[in-house]
Formats: C-alpha cells, sequence, structure tokens
C-alpha cells in the first residue's frame, strides 16, 4: 500500500479517537449526548476494524482499549466533589451488536474456549448509571459510580437516599459482599419532571439515563432524592458466597430484600435467547423503567471465570442494543406557540402514526435555527423517533419523495397572539415576544406559572384564568388579591362552594415563603433552585432590587443570562410596581428572620470549595448564623475561602492571585468559634 493511502489511514484513526473521546465527554461527564447510540457505536467499530487491520497506528489512549468515564475531576472546570475509590474488581464495560446473527458468533467462541456446551441468562438492559455497592457483615458502607473502570466517585450519601435500596442484609451476608448494578430514573418519574420543566418553559431533559447520571452526581443529597431514583442489580460476589451460577445469585439478591428485574431467563441454546430478546424488542414499551437492549452472560460462574476478560470487556458476557424505534409520517402544517415568557416554539403537526406505544400527533421542532438546519418543506416525509427519549423528535427528512412545489414553513416576523415584532437576543437560539404586559398567552401564562403548586399554590387552573382574564378581572398578578366573593358570585358557574375554596387557596398563599414567592413572579431563566439560591442569599426583595450584575454574578447557579434578565426585570418600573402591590396584600417578600449567632462574617462573602467532615450545606449554613454571605466564585468582592480536601484547583490559584485569605476547615470553625468539631 502506497504512503498516502497509509496516511490518510493514519489520520482517520486520529479522527476517530479524538471525536469518540468527545462524544464521551458529552454522555459521561456532561449527559448530553449528540448522537444516538447506534451512531456512536458505528464510530467506535469503525476504528476497531481499522485498528485491527493496522495496529502500527493504534493510539496508546484509543477508547477501544478503555473503558468511558464519568469521573467528576475528568471535568474541565468545578470542583471534584467526590471522593474517589478504586474498585476491587474492575467495572468493564460490554461487548455489544445490534444484529441477532452475530451472537451464533458469541456462542460459538464462548463454548469454544469454555470446551462445552454452556447455559445463558438474559437479562434487560436497563439504561441508566452503573453502582457498586459493598456491604460489610450486611451494613451497606460504600457505593461506587462506574467511573473509568478502574476508579469510580464515592456516591454512598446519595444512594442512601434510593428507596428500595436495603441498608442492611439479613445475617446470611459475614463479611465483604458487592453488589453491582443499574440505579436508573422511571418513565413515570421522568415524564412528571419533563411535564414541570416544560410548564417553566425550562429545557426538557433529554433521556431517563442521563437524568438518573446527573441526579446520582448531586452534592446535595436531599436534592438527589427529590429524583425519586431506583435501582435493579445483576451482579453479586462476596468472600464468603459461594454460588454455581449466575441465576442462583439473581435468587440469593431477591431473597435478601434487593431489587432484582423480574424478567430475566435462564436460556439452554441461541435460539432462546433471540426469541427472548426479539419479544422484548416489541414488548419494551410496557415496561416502567428504561431499556435499551438484552445483557446474555454464561450462566456457570466457574466458567465465567475461565474465560476471563479482555482489558475493556468479559469475554462471558455481551449486550443485544435495540435500534431506536423510528416512523415515517408526512407534516400537515406548523404551529408557533407562545410560551409563558414569550418565547416562540414551532411546532409540526404530523399524520397520526404509531409509535412506542402513543400515536405521535405533533413534535416540536424548537426553534427557527432547527427548521432551518432539517430544512423540512410542508407535505414532507419525515422520519421521527423516541429511541431513549420519551419526546417525539423529527430526525431526518426523505428528500426522495418531496413534491416539486413543495414549499418551507414561514417562520413569523411577528407574534402569533398580539402582532408585536419579534426580537431574538445575542446568542439566543429562540424569537421572543417582547409584549409581556399586552401578549394575552403571555399575561394568561405568567397567571398560570403564579397560581401552580410549586408557586403559590392558588386553585386557578386554566379555565378559571381564561374566564377571569376574558372578563378583565387580571391583568397584572396583585390583581388576584382584589378578588372577593361579591364579584366572583357574578361569575358563571361559581358556586358557593367553589368561591369559598378558592378564597381559602389565595388567602393561605400568603403564608408561602420568599423563595417560591420570588419563583412565582416568573422571571425568565429564574427556576426553582436559583430562586432559592437568590432568596437565601440576598435575604429581601429590596436587596435584590438593588442587586447590581456583578453582586448577582455571586450567587450558585447564576451566571451571565440569568443575571441580566434579573436586572432587566428589577428595572421595569411596571414589575417593581407589582411588587408593592403584592406586598401590600401580604406576600412574603424576605426570609424568616433567622437566629443570628454572631457577626463575625458580617459583610463578608465567603466562599466554599472542596469536601468537609460535614456535607457542604451544613457549612453555607454556620456561614448565614454568623451573618455572612455563601459566594459560588472567586472575584474581587471575595472576602474568604473556606478550603476543603480536593479544593478545586482554579478557585484556589484564583484565591492566591488576587491575595483572598484561604482557611481550612478547623481553622473555619475556629474564626466562628464552634467549639463541637
Amino acid at each position: 500500500m502506497d504512503s498516502n493511502r497509509l496516511n490518510k489511514i493514519k489520520e482517520r484513526i486520529s479522527q476517530l479517537v479524538t471525536e469518540i473521546e468527545r462524544h464521551n465527554t458529552l454522555y459521561y461527564l456532561d449527559n448530553a449526548p449528540e448522537i444516538t447510540d447506534f451512531e456512536y457505536d458505528l464510530l467506535l467499530m469503525e476504528l476497531q476494524s481499522l485498528e485491527e487491520r493496522y495496529p502500527q497506528f493504534r493510539l496508546e489512549h484509543s477508547p477501544t482499549l478503555k473503558v468511558g468515564s464519568d469521573l467528576t475531576t475528568q471535568r474541565e472546570s468545578g470542583d471534584p466533589h467526590f471522593k474517589q475509590v478504586r474498585h476491587r474488581e474492575a467495572m468493564l464495560s460490554l461487548s455489544n451488536t445490534y444484529f441477532p446473527e452475530e451472537l451464533y458468533s458469541f456462542s460459538e467462541r464462548v463454548e469454544r474456549l469454555a470446551g462445552e456446551p454452556l447455559e445463558y441468562v438474559c437479562e434487560l438492559k436497563i439504561d441508566g448509571s452503573a453502582i457498586s455497592i459493598i456491604y460489610n457483615d450486611g451494613l451497606i458502607t460504600r457505593a461506587v459510580t462506574r467511573g473509568d473502570g478502574a476508579v469510580g466517585d464515592d456516591v454512598t450519601q446519595n444512594v442512601m437516599k434510593i428507596a428500595g435500596i436495603p441498608h442492611s442484609l439479613p445475617y446470611e451476608a459475614p463479611g465483604e459482599v458487592e453488589l453491582r448494578g443499574e440505579i436508573f430514573m422511571s418513565w413515570e418519574v421522568f415524564n412528571s419532571i419533563n411535564s414541570e420543566r416544560e410548564e417553566d418553559e425550562e429545557p426538557l431533559l433529554s433521556n431517563p439515563r442521563n437524568a438518573a447520571a446527573g441526579a446520582l452526581k448531586l452534592i446535595d443529597s436531599k436534592e438527589s432524592a427529590k429524583r425519586k431514583l431506583s435501582a435493579l442489580f445483576y451482579s453479586l460476589s462476596g468472600s464468603s458466597l459461594s454460588l454455581p451460577t449466575h441465576s442462583s445469585s439473581l435468587e440469593w439478591l431477591a431473597k435478601m430484600g434487593v431489587p432484582v428485574s423480574p424478567h430475566y431467563k435462564v436460556c439452554n441454546t441461541i435460539e432462546q435467547v433471540i426469541e427472548y430478546l426479539e419479544y422484548w424488542d416489541s414488548h419494551r414499551g410496557s415496561l416502567s423503567f428504561p431499556t435499551d437492549g438484552v445483557v446474555i452472560k454464561v450462566n456457570n460462574i466457574a466458567l465465567q471465570q475461565k474465560l476471563g476478560a479482555t482489558s475493556k470487556s468479559p469475554r462471558w458476557a455481551t449486550a443485544f442494543k435495540f435500534k431506536a424505534e423510528q416512523a415515517i409520517t408526512t407534516l400537515l402544517s406548523v404551529d408557533y406557540q407562545v410560551g409563558r415568557t414569550g418565547a416562540i416554539t414551532p411546532v409540526a403537526n404530523l399524520v397520526p402514526v404509531p409509535l412506542s406505544g402513543s400515536v405521535i400527533k405533533r413534535a416540536s421542532l424548537h426553534n427557527k435555527d432547527q427548521m432551518k438546519l432539517l430544512d423540512i418543506h410542508i407535505g414532507d416525509t419525515l422520519y421521527i423517533e423516541k429511541g431513549g427519549e420519551i419526546i417525539p423528535k423529527i430526525v431526518g427528512v426523505d428528500l426522495s419523495k418531496r413534491e416539486s412545489d413543495s414549499i418551507p414553513p414561514l417562520f413569523p416576523t411577528h407574534c402569533p397572539d398580539c402582532g408585536t415584532l419579534l426580537e431574538r437576543e445575542e446568542g439566543e437560539a429562540k424569537y421572543y415576544c417582547p409584549n409581556s404586559w399586552g401578549c394575552p398567552t403571555q399575561v394568561k401564562g405568567a397567571f398560570l406559572h403564579f397560581c401552580s403548586r410549586k408557586a403559590m399554590n392558588i386553585l386557578a387552573g386554566e379555565a378559571t384564568i381564561d374566564q377571569l382574564y376574558s372578563l378583565g378581572y387580571i391583568r397584572k398578578l396583585s390583581d388576584l388579591y382584589s378578588l372577593d366573593e361579591a364579584l366572583l358570585s357574578n361569575m358563571e358557574g361559581w358556586k358557593k362552594r367553589s368561591i369559598e375554596r378558592f378564597l381559602k387557596s389565595l388567602n393561605s398563599s400568603l403564608t408561602t415563603p420568599f423563595e417560591r414567592v420570588l419563583y412565582a413572579l416568573g422571571i425568565r431563566f429564574v427556576g426553582e433552585s436559583t430562586a432559592k439560591g437568590l432568596a437565601l442569599y440576598f435575604g429581601s426583595i429590596d436587596s435584590l432590587i438593588a442587586a447590581s450584575k456583578e453582586e448577582l454574578l455571586l450567587v450558585e447557579d447564576v451566571g451571565e443570562k440569568v443575571a441580566n434578565s434579573i436586572v432587566e426585570y428589577m428595572g421595569e418600573e411596571r414589575n417593581r410596581e407589582v411588587i408593592e402591590k403584592l406586598k401590600e396584600a401580604g406576600l412574603n417578600f424576605s426570609v424568616a428572620k433567622r437566629a443570628i449567632l454572631s457577626t463575625i462574617l458580617k459583610d463578608k462573602t465567603v466562599v466554599v470549595s472542596g469536601a468537609f467532615s460535614l456535607p457542604r450545606d451544613e457549612i453555607k449554613a454556620l456561614i448565614a448564623l454568623h451573618s455572612g454571605r455563601v459566594g459560588t466564585s472567586i472575584s474581587k468582592g471575595t472576602s474568604l475561602l473556606v478550603a476543603g480536601e480536593r479544593v478545586g484547583p482554579s478557585k484556589l490559584a484564583k484565591a492566591n492571585s488576587l491575595e483572598i485569605e484561604v482557611i481550612d476547615e478547623r481553622e473555619f470553625f475556629d474564626l466562628i468559634g464552634r467549639k463541637d468539631n
């Protein structure tokens, strides 16, 4: 082969390695994959094929030689919040295939190595985050993520909050026992979270796997617990255990009260294996948890040990991956929806088509740029897909079926509701209607958000808001608190009981804490957690109104976009007038007074970084109890950096460069006079 050809092959291998590593980072660290599993596997298969034919060009750090890593220290920014622990035995990944025929090759290979016919166990491959849990003498002592296969992150505190995972095993489990399984988010929880995020016009979670992985790595275990994660286990090992088969280990786990999938099956032939995976390929939509395939394992544990593993995968197991489900339909038209913050979202109206157990009639096109990227025309034949996602998406157009006279849908220049000229801020993907005070959809959307359960929890749904708005009773949020029995009794369909219940919920809303009131105002980009952080940091709405952009950026979860939005909102006189009216109505616009232990940290902004003997939220609470403010990033306004173990190197370097005082945990406790640590 000539040198030019070899150079091109070498260059292609290098390109593939770079591209696959980028997708590994997106998948394992950012929980934001850009491509499907199938597309990723095609890249990996191409790389494997080239490396096998041209081993002289294989790179030492090739992704074919190692497990993808989700270790927090591999992020380019942020603190390594979790202690890292070496696995007793490596947590390897599985080889996989999308073609049933290749399972015969797998069977022939392992039976040849084993020297005898084999029995297999088939299990549904849960699309979650791998976990290893160690029990010592029956008590849970540690839970560690897969990490890079050799070393993982200690997430014990978060795992202890997951319902169904036993904190102790019965007396039959002496010594050390290790369980391996998957932490996942059920479809019910995932859909519920996305429904709430859609209501708040927040970006939707892409799929349950990414949602589970993100929740498992939350620093605050209380917040992690709110995500209602679940777990199923598929592996067992221990110094005192001697079980002959994988299926018997699953039976043992179930006996111990450990959650295992009830759908596993022992198979005597590959034909039975293929029947199993064909069944679940067509029935997986009935499951409560996400699955992306089937894992096939040699049942005999002694033979598993004999077969061993490569540097990346066990030889005694493989995975069959389900292909993403697709359907073909036709684009009928495009609607343009106005959100409560004025965002314009194009939605495709489709010829109804069944997909993954539901009938799809509509699919979001997200924004004008996405429409242009897809190059869709009215009447086009479209490919829609769910794959690992519950939200249907348009993934392509069959150009061969496009009519010559078809035209692309025109994105509006003016608001489809009120006719105001649309605007798009620099760096934003979406267009917005700026007429927040006069656009009916935005005004009614603001009331629905304000009254929602997570905000003020007032008994007023869409029909009620429509009725109140159409009668002219409500235009600004404070108008709700002017409603009375005499006015409501004149409204069609309102009986005495419904009026009493509505006014009672209105009165009860006066006790809503400041953080929820702030969230209820509906400031663009200010979600629940951001509102909570702002409320704790500033303490009152007056302090927040007076805050500069620079001060806002000191608050955790507040970046440029959020800070600009808050400054713009508070700078609008009409918004401040509404806040004053809501104050007069009796709403809480300050954090309840707490007992201040001292003023030692008064007027000081304190940043906390690293791991401590206490949860970091408790360290932050102590700062507040001693009159300090908690900052999230180092700046000239930072007074002090409290550095725990494995402090973020970038924060430490910046603190030193700005000559900001740095103290450790012991010095912090000495400073505030805490004697019990």
